[in-house]
This record gives C-alpha cells, structure tokens and sequence, in this order.
C-alpha cells in the first residue's frame, strides 16, 4: 500500500472564506476601510498637497437608486487612488434642500394653500432633514469615505448667508434685474421655471387652427387689396388657440409676397401666404407684407376694442403656418422682444393655468376658470365660432415639460428677478479654455459650452415658500428695493433671527427695514424664492479653493455645472482678492469636469417609477437580482447570496460611465463571477504566506512574476490617472487571470507545497491589493485581517489602504538575481515557447496519452544559437517549473526523438525552424510531488527526500510546517478554469 505524504506539505491554512460575509458583518469593515481611512489621511497626508472633489449635492427627497451609488462610488475610486498617491483629499458630501418636490411632498397639494408658509417650511426642513440622514447611511454602506460629519446642506443657515452674499455681489455688479416678462410657467407647480428644469417630450399633442382675423382700414388704396369689395380676413395659424384672447397685434415680413383669395364656403377674401392644398380656392392677386403694415384689424373675442397693428418681424418664415403670425406678447419671447413700446403686456391667466376675467371681459364666465392645457384650446375656438375658424387639427410635436411634475408648461408674462448671463457666457466660456480645464469625456466642452452659449437671461425667482428668499422690499406701488445697503441690512437680520423669521415675523416689522428707509413709506418683504439651481450653484463657496474634480451625469451640464461656472464668474470676475482665496486660483470652480451616463435596466431602458423598472443599491448588494443559490447543487429557493458592497462597487467600476450603464441579472452575474474569483484567490495567497519567503531565493518564475505584476500595476494606474476605471478594472483580471493564476500559481504551486515555500506571494499580494484598493475597499480590509499571525505582528508593515501606489513591493531582504530588463527583452520568447508548449500537450490530451503536464517532458529543437543561449540563461530546471514540466531542455541541430512511446510536436510561432517536441518522461513518478523525477518506482525524487528529513526533524518542535485545510489542486484547477 502506498504511503501518504500529505502531512509533509505545505498546505494553504486560511480562515478567509470565498464567499462574501452575510448578515451586517460589512459594517466593521466598512468603518475601517472608509470613515477611519478617511480621517487617517486628513491627519497623515501633506496639508499643501490637497485634492478636493466638491460634491455635487444629490436632492433630499425620496430613495437612492443605482445612479445614485453609481455617482458615488465613481467619486469614492478617484479620491482613494489620490491617497495612494499621498495627497490629503478632502470630499465633504452635500445636500440640495429646497424645491418644489420636497415642498409638495412635505405639505400636499391641496394642503399646502391652507397653511402659511412658515408652516410650509417647517414641514419642508423635517422631511429634508430625515432624508438627508437616510441617503447618508446608505450612501455610506456603499464603503464611500468622506468627512460626513462635516456635511453641508442648502439649507444650512452658513450655506443659505454665503448664497445671500453671493447674491448681493451679483447685485452690485448690476447683473440681477427685475423685469416683467415672458417666462416657462410651470400651472402644476405653479411657478416661473428656467430651461434647466424642462424636459422635451416629442409625441405633444396640441390643437393647430387656422383663425381669420377681420381687416377693418379702408383697402381701396392699399395696392393687391384694392380689388377687395367685402369683408377681408388675415389668416393665422396656431398651434395654442388659447393665447388667442391675449393677441395684441399681427406679424408679418416686409419681403413675403402674400396671395389674396377666396375660399370655397367661406364669406370675403383671405391674405395668406401658405394655403394647404386641400382648400378650394380663387387667387385674385398678391400683395406685399410691406404694404400689409398699412393695414390695422378687429380681434375677434374683442370688437369693442380699437383695432389692432400688424408689424414687420424677422422671425416670420414661410415655410410653415400661413405666413402671418398671432403675437401675444404676454405668451412668446419673439413677440415679446417685437412689441411696439405704446402695447401693454398683459397675461389673462392666473398661477395655476387658468383663465381670468380679463381672457374675455364682454363674458366672463365663457373662460374664467378653464385650465389653458385642459379644455382652453377648444373654449376659445367655440367663442370664434365657424365664422372665424377655418380648420382645426390635431398636431403632434415637441413640447416643454415640468421636469419634476412631467406636466406640460405655458409661456407667461409676469414679473421676475433675472440674472444677467448674456454679459458673463463668453467669458465663462473662454474661462474653460484659458484654465485648461479638463473635461471627461471630452464631449463635456461641447455640451457645456453649447448649453452657456444658448442663454442670455436666467430667471432665478420661484413662487413657493421652501427656499432662499430673494431679499427684496418692496413699496405701496409694487415697485423693488433692492439696494448694496438693503441687501447688507436684510442679511444681518438673517443672520440674527434666522432665515425663517423672513416669512414669520409680522409683515409690517420695521427690523428688515434699513434706517435710511424707515419712516418714508410702507414697505413689504417679497415672497419670492431663488432657483434651486442657483442654490446648488452656489456651493462653490463652501470651499476656499478651486475644486480639482466636479463629477456627475451628463444631464448636469444644463444644470449644476452650468449654475456653478456662472454664479462663480459672475461674482469673481475683475474682483482683486487676496492670495489666501480661490479666486487666484482661476474663475472656473473646477479643474477637471467628469461626467457620467444614466443607468438603464437590463433591456436598455432608462429606469423610472413609472416603468417599475427602477433598481436600487440595496438589491444589488443584498443578492436579489440574481437566481437563487445551489447547495451541494440543489437550488435553495428564495434563498440569495448577499453580494455585499464591493460588487456593487465593480458594477460601477467596470462599467464605461462616459455612456448609459446597464444593470441587470447578466451584468450581476458577470460581476458575482469576478468577486468570487477575487475571494478565491485572496484565500489562496493568504495560505501560501510564509514567513521563510522573504529570504528565499528568487526563481525565474518569481522574476516574471514581478515583471509582470509591475507593468500591470503602471498600467492600472495610468488608467486611474485618465479615469478610465474600467479599463483599470480589465487590465487587473488580464493580470490576474492569465498572468498570475494561469502562469505564475501554475509555476509555483510544486515550489509552495513540495518544496521550500519560497515565492514572490507576499510582494504579489501587497500589488494585487493596492490595484484593487480604490474598487473594492472592503475585501482589502478583510483580507488585511486574515494576515497570517507573523505578518500580523510586523509592525513595520503597512496597511494596503495607506501603502502608496509606488512603493516598493519586495521586502528589503529580497534581491533580484536576474536582470530584469533583459527578462523582459527575453519574456516574449520565453511566452511563445510557454504557448507551443500548451498547444502540443492539448494535442497529447486529445488523444488521451496525457493528463497533467508533469507526465511529460519537452524538448525544444532549433536551429538558433541565440534561442539556445536565451533559454539557457534561465536555466532548463526553472523552465521545466515555469513551464510545469518534469523536465525541459533545448537542443539546437538534429535531435532525436524517435522510438518514444508518443511524440506530440508544434512550430514555435514567429521562430523558423524551431519546435517543440513533448515527450513521455525518462524518470519515475514522485509520489510526493507528482513528478516525473524520482529514480525508482515508488521513490522520492531529491528534493522530495530532503524535504522529508527535514519535516521529521522538525516534528514535536513550535515550527510546524505542516497544516492541513483544503486540497490545493481543486483550489488552483478552479482558477485556472
């Protein structure tokens, strides 16, 4: 009976499981590697050497999804792999606060009308605040490190009194103005919205009518109109007939030659420039848009009032509509910046969309009270009547949306505070090119720029109660004050009483009133509040120094990176500020600007609550979307594998963020796969950690090893650099695959379990766990706590999380003994052959003369010298192991091989006349080592005797070098597959 050796190896002995610890044994690792590590770094890394990433402040309203962790953790990657790289980084998360969302969702609808706004606000803070808590906890269970308990809100009373003086600076520099004007009108909100908070949706459905508009002034001498005996008509077309009650004149242009005609069934004449093919009509000649001008007419819903101009305007084209234009000005930005000065603006519609008395003053109740989008296209059109309504029909287009309530919006004059941006873009503009800031993808210039390019007011004011107040008095006119010594004067009172008391106090407290005001008239305070976007725009201020890293998705170019470049320019330009600013530091409040995509599900969609398809977090990292897991290959329903944070972390490393990011059950599994890998082979190499290796000397292998190990990391760490992290990701589990478990742990595993244990695992390990530190923290942390105890105790070793990315990695009592520059000259070669090796031993395998490697050996036959001398500068016995071999020699010339039991040959790719020739072994199966080196049947090989001896000398003594936990084999077999 044969005798078993296996108390004489060196087993792997590790408590490290493959599987990821369930239940909430993440959170101490979670604490270490993340609010530990965070506050380590901020007392150990270089205070002048400082990376800041300014958070961009997600909303304080409801749950997080994955576009949210996603955010984050992309954020978490770039600011661990600057401490690598010994930088004092700092990242304190914000919140945005105010807005119609959390307001809504605090008060209702409904409910929110009855209460004050000091009710309304304080309802508001309580919802923000708890939400604030519970984003902050999950986003920390994602292993994000930051300084949480320094957070900031907009809501903050530090915050909103910073946004207050910027504010006031904006005044000064007279960008911010009052003016009644058009503005996107939100009726569900009801209030002004700027074009950052719309959104597009493409299948509208609007009622477009041709309306006749009756000629009133004599046209016997108008030239084209002459011949007209009866009643003569302006065709219009429109595509909102509920602005028909606010026309205030017609348009036309000077250059357009109109056809004068008759319609079949219809009374008089008509002058129109486009006329659908399907109406039967008489052309009795053309006229001039410039002799139109000489003509006045008659608004249908308003007989009684004088008649009405038509004007020249550019804007009027003839490639769609009727050529002449309806102009409201009250309801359109083109009719509003052609309005002759002697016409009053005026807009018959309240703040909820609705028709006021003032729509049709001969009958009220016709209008009053009807939604404009629901129902006022047709009331209108039933007032005209079939006298004055040629045609209606549906027309499909693109319209403005609410972006919060997905609710259609109108365009409506009423007065509001704007922000001068048109006199700020191009040098906010040309500010990005002079600081050469950094836009990731580079497709982020084009967009930012386009979208700072495209405005030239920003309409800042909101007609709700939860927000910054603009601070303005106003007089018994309605006229604003709003002066550098009111600002000055409302902001201190602020500060004493607290925003709030902005709403609270009485109305007539003369405390917000400034003392050069008091005693000269009434004064109220306004009730308008800042744009949300000015708010989180005005987060800049929260730091003392330029932002190296702004980072968020693509839709933040119209929003929060646009806000943040304009209020920043807009305050800071031509400013002399001292040195101990950022402003020295350049008007752009980023260095480098990074965007990020949506996250879509699994069928490409872009996750809503409206599909169901929305998917959170917590479901990745608790295992649900994945199938239920397999015990001794029985499916255990409803039972899941928690996946823990780091899979979630390599969802969204491994990702291209620069496009949209999918998520689902295929994805998931992909990544479960590479985590699984990780742990396994994190298990391996913590068993394989021997203290005897620091001193052992270095084989070929190791030198490759070491090779290799180093290129991969300069290359993970350029794609780092260049915030490529999954191309990071791919060139760890190229290395770690191929290089390292395919080659390296092949090579080695005789040398760990057979022979002395010598091996470079150690200065590997501290490799592989630096790469994957900024993706997955928390397997390096608890990798860190499965050290053997003699690595535990070394007090000089450092902890993967706080080693730098550049250290070196092999111990001082290691030396390498090759050269590694002509190793890696010579490591192509050395690859090729590994490769002709492996392609002859399938072939063996095939034909089933062959099972293991080490049943054979290799003889390499070719006609180059410098082959021969290249191989043998390595040595045949650390080739045999490197190629795992019993043996391996090279031979140049003739060879023979004949009269072997099998011969299996391959051509050595790019090397003429060279080849392998893999043949049965000379020597007799070890059967300690498994190979084909021992003398005699039944013997130990050598080295295999030695190691005998030495096992029972050492027996009965401390050092014990034998521990028995899982079959090696099966472990390396796993990872190679």
């Amino acid at each position: 009976m044969s005798k078993s050796w296996t108390s004489t190896l060196r087993l792997p002995k590790n408590n490290f499981q493959t599987r990821p610890p369930q239940g909430q044994k993440w959170d101490k690792y979670i604490q270490r590697c993340a609010d530990e590590l965070y506050a380590w770094q901020s007392a150990n890394r270089d205070p002048s050497n400082e990376f800041i990433l300014h958070d961009g402040p997600p909303y304080a309203n409801g749950e997080l999804h994955a576009g949210h962790a996603l955010n984050k953790i992309l954020k978490d990657i770039i600011i661990r792999r600057k401490v690598q790289q010994g930088r004092r980084v700092k990242y304190i998360p914000g919140w945005d606060c105010h807005g119609l969302p959390i307001e809504l969702k605090a008060v209702g609808t409904a409910e929110g009308k009855k209460m004050s706004p000091g009710a309304i606000r304080k309802a508001a803070r309580k919802l923000a605040s708890k939400a604030v808590l519970n984003q902050m906890k999950s986003f920390r269970s994602y292993a994000v490190m930051g300084d949480w308990e320094k957070r900031w809100t907009t809501m903050d009373k530090d915050f909103e009194v910073k946004q207050l003086r910027l504010f006031q600076r904006m005044v000064k520099k007279g960008l911010i103005y009052r003016k009644f004007k058009p503005v996107y009108w939100s009726p569900s909100s009801a209030t002004a919205l700027a074009e950052s908070e719309l959104e597009y949706e493409d299948n509208h459905v609007s009622t477009a009518a041709w309306v006749k508009f009756p000629l009133t002034t004599d046209l016997s001498h108008i030239p084209g109109l002459e011949h007209c005996k009866g009643p003569t008509s302006a065709v219009i077309w429109t595509t909102t007939p509920w602005t028909l009650p606010a026309n205030q004149f017609l348009a036309v242009r000077d250059d357009l030659e109109y056809d004068v005609a008759t319609l079949k069934g219809h009374e008089g004449f008509i002058v129109v420039k486009s006329i659908p093919k399907a109406w039967e009509i008489e052309k009795h000649g053309t006229i001039l848009g410039s002799e139109l001008k000489k003509v006045q007419y008659i608004h249908p819903l308003h007989r009684d009032l004088p008649p009405k101009p038509i004007i020249h305007a550019a804007f009027v084209k003839d490639d769609a509509g009727s050529g002449i234009v309806h102009c409201a000005p009250a309801h359109g930005w083109d009719d509003y910046l052609v309005c002759p000065l002697d016409i009053t603006v005026s807009a018959p519609i309240d703040n909820e969309g609705l028709f006021t008395e003032a729509a049709y003053p001969t009958d009220p109740s016709k209008l009053k009270g009807i939604p404009v989008l629901n129902g006022g296209n047709q009331a209108v059109m039933d007032l005209l009547g079939p006298e004055h309504v040629i045609q209606a029909d549906k027309f499909t287009h693109t319209y403005p949306y609410d972006w919060r309530t997905k609710q259609p919006v109108i365009i409506r004059a009423t007065a509001q505070w704007f922000a001068n941006v048109g006199s700020i873009k191009d040098l906010a503009i040309s500010t990005l090119k002079d600081e050469e800031v950094r836009f990731v993808p580079e497709s982020g210039w084009n967009r930012l720029q386009a979208f700072v390019k495209g405005r030239s007011e920003w309409c800042i004011s909101r007609q709700r109660a939860w927000g910054v107040p603009i601070p303005a008095l106003y007089d018994s006119n309605g006229e604003a004050i709003m002066t550098e010594e009111s600002l000055d004067h409302i902001i201190s009172v602020i500060q004493e009483r607290g925003i709030d008391a902005w709403w609270n106090d009485d109305p007539a407290d003369q405390a917000w009133v400034p003392e050069s005001l008091r005693g000269k008239g009434d004064y109220t305070r306004g009730r308008d509040t800042m744009d949300v976007w000015f708010d989180s725009g005005s987060s800049w201020t929260q730091t003392d120094k330029q932002a190296d890293v702004y980072l968020e998705g693509t839709d933040q170019h119209r929003g929060w990176f646009q806000s943040s470049l304009l209020t920043r320019v807009a305050a800071m330009a031509n400013e002399n500020i001292s040195a101990s600013t950022t402003n020295t530091l350049g008007l752009s409040p980023f260095k480098t600007l990074i965007t990020h995509g949506f996250t879509l599900d699994k069928d490409g969609k872009k996750m809503s609550k409206s599909l169901g398809n929305v998917i959170s977090a917590d479901q990745v990292m608790d295992g649900s979307l994945l199938p239920d897991i397999k015990i001794k290959k029985k499916v255990r329903e409803g039972v899941k594998e928690a996946l823990g944070p780091d899979a979630l972390r390599l969802w969204a490393a491994g990702s291209d963020y620069t496009g949209d990011v999918i998520l689902g059950e295929t994805v998931l599994t992909t990544v479960h796969q590479v985590l699984t890998k990780y742990r396994t082979i994190v298990r391996m190499i913590l068993g394989n950690l021997h203290a005897s290796a620091r001193t052992a000397p270095l084989s070929t292998a190791d030198h490759i090893a070491l090779l290799q190990l180093q290129y991969t990391m300069d290359e993970v760490g350029k794609h780092y650099d260049n915030y490529e992290f999954n191309k990071a990701f791919a060139s760890i589990n190229r290395w770690l695959f191929t290089d390292f478990s395919a080659l390296y742990l092949e090579a080695v595993k005789d040398r760990l379990y057979c022979g002395d244990g010598g091996s470079v695992i150690e200065p590997i390990f501290m490799g592989f766990m630096r790469m994957i530190a900024p993706l997955t923290p928390v397997l390096v942390e608890e990798a860190w706590e499965s050290l053997p105890q003699w690595m535990a105790e070394d007090t000089d070793l450092v902890h993967p999380l706080k080693q730098l990315y550049t250290a070196p990695l092999l111990p001082a009592e290691k030396e390498l003994t090759l050269d590694m520059d002509q190793l890696r000259k010579d490591l192509p070669l050395l690859m090729d052959v590994h490769k002709a090796i492996k392609a002859a031993s399938e072939n063996a395998r095939t034909d089933k003369v062959l099972g293991s490697s080490l049943q054979c050996r290799v003889v390499l036959q070719t006609s180059s010298q410098e082959v021969v001398e290249t191989l043998e500068r390595y040595g045949k016995e650390e080739l045999a192991d490197l190629f795992v071999l019993s043996s391996f020699e090279a031979v140049q010339g003739d060879v023979v091989v004949e009269g072997e039991a099998w011969k299996y040959s391959v051509d050595i790719t790019g090397l003429d006349g060279s080849v392998v020739h893999v043949l049965p072994p000379k020597d007799h199966k070890c059967p300690r080592c498994w190979k084909y080196t021992a003398p005699v049947e039944e013997g130990l090989c050598e080295r295999c005797e030695d190691a005998v001896e030495e096992y029972e000398a050492a027996k009965g003594t401390d050092e014990t070098l034998i521990s028995l936990l899982t079959p090696p084999i099966s472990i390396l077999d796993n990872l190679v597959e």
